[in-house]
């Protein structure tokens, strides 16, 4: 029986179909968050606060939907981009994304800070995804993150970097930077540490 007939390979097919859409939705999310620097530099306690009012709201509407009180946009949006470690608890990775940025923004200067974020939005961001679609060989202890994650988010980091100070040694050391702490197996707490370390780590070396 060829595979394309196996009731379990379409099942398989489509877990991991659904898997990729997910992903793809998520990093989507990360990258957005690339606009962030740019917004802080045209009204920078304005998008603070909106920072703060978004990661409020949402923190509330997933202790709802924890109680089983679904707020019907936020709900919708959180189901489909939950992974399967997350479907029926609190979706962590929105909070520590934007506190991430948050921390990035008010403890380093906007230059340093969008590094940060940066390394965030594309080198995470990508990492993630690629390694969905092409990844293969796996990073012994890395919780299953693969060579071809870690290479992306290596050069989406370094070429962002560049674009930023436009000195390819330092772009170079905050790439390779940015890729051993994705590497690190910390879940959804990359996003935590990812902005703020990268950019203070930016910050010494300009």
């Amino acid at each position: 029986m060829s595979s394309q007939k196996n009731p379990i390979y379409g099942i398989v097919e489509r877990q991991r179909l659904n898997a990729i859409f997910k992903e793809l939705f998520r990093k989507s999310i990360h990258i957005c968050s690339s606009f962030v620097p740019l917004f802080l530099k045209l009204a920078y306690w304005p998008v603070i606060i909106l920072l703060v009012l978004a990661l409020l709201f949402y923190t509330v509407s997933e202790l709802l939907r924890s109680k089983g009180i679904e707020l019907p946009l936020i709900s919708k949006v959180t189901e489909i981009a939950a992974r399967k470690r997350d479907e029926n608890r609190f979706v962590l990775g929105p909070v520590t994304l934007v506190c991430g940025i948050l921390l990035a923004s008010l403890l380093l200067p906007l230059d340093c800070a969008r590094v940060g974020i940066f390394a965030l939005a594309f080198g995470d961001g990508l990492a993630s995804l690629m390694g969905k679609l092409i990844g293969k060989i796996t990073i012994p202890g890395a919780h299953g993150k693969t060579a071809a994650g870690s290479l992306t988010c290596f050069l989406a980091v370094f070429i962002s970097t560049f674009c930023c100070c436009g000195n390819c040694l330092l772009s170079l050391i905050i790439a390779l930077c940015s890729m051993f702490i994705e590497i690190l197996p910390l879940s959804d707490f990359d996003n935590l540490i990812i902005p703020p370390a990268i950019g203070f780590i930016f910050s010494l070396m300009i």
